[in-house]
């Protein structure tokens, strides 16, 4: 297997991923699925704003009540009480970025996703070429396998930690696995002619 061929399987497969993930996204309800507007936008900013002080992170809520510099025994010794906070409280977490820092660029972002794709079908594609598999179907097999373990291996941990949405998270395991199933195809078709 050449190099050459390896790499532009990658990027065939790599288009092919960002096809289906922005039809996903774009012209099916997949990448809305589990995310819903807030309401009272007003109040809900000016507390975030005041609660963060206007700083930039990924918060938790309700707070155990620690500062950043607290060690492992105080944040142990909160813990202990922090399950009853849960019970009395609305609970999750929150990205927050201050006015203007984040603006929309589209172009941006699209190219940044682009080549995070990329990367994933020419590993894809790499681990495959390592492989003895001669088969059109055993080479597909093997790539959506690889999506399967990519897919499952953030989004079922944001869900069981995180408490992110069933059907959020079960969108987005589609989406992954789908992308990786047609760089597999893609793979399939272009190592057709190679037997070992």
């Amino acid at each position: 297997m050449t190099t050459t061929r390896i790499f532009l399987t990658g990027v065939l497969g790599a288009i092919a991923m960002f096809v289906w993930v922005s039809i996903a996204h774009m012209a099916l309800p997949l990448g809305e699925a589990g995310v819903q507007n807030t309401m009272n936008d007003d109040a809900l900013l000016t507390a975030l704003k005041s609660t963060v002080n206007d700083k930039p992170g990924l918060y938790i809520y309700p707070s155990m009540g620690l500062g950043p510099d607290a060690t492992h025994a105080q944040r142990n010794e909160a813990m202990k009480s922090y399950e009853a906070t849960l019970e009395k409280n609305p609970s999750g977490f929150f990205i927050y970025h201050p006015a203007g820092a984040r603006p929309m660029k589209m172009g941006k972002y699209l190219t940044i996703e682009f080549v995070t794709e990329l990367c994933e079908a020419l590993l894809a594609v790499w681990l495959l070429a390592q492989t003895r598999i001669v088969t059109g179907g055993g080479r597909v097999g093997f790539v959506t396998a690889a999506g399967i373990l990519a897919a499952i291996a953030t989004n079922v941990s944001y869900w069981n930690w995180w408490g992110f949405p069933g059907n959020y998270t079960g969108a987005y395991i589609f989406i992954q696995v789908v992308g990786f199933f047609l760089v597999g195809v893609v793979a399939a078709i272009m190592f057709r002619k190679v037997t070992a």
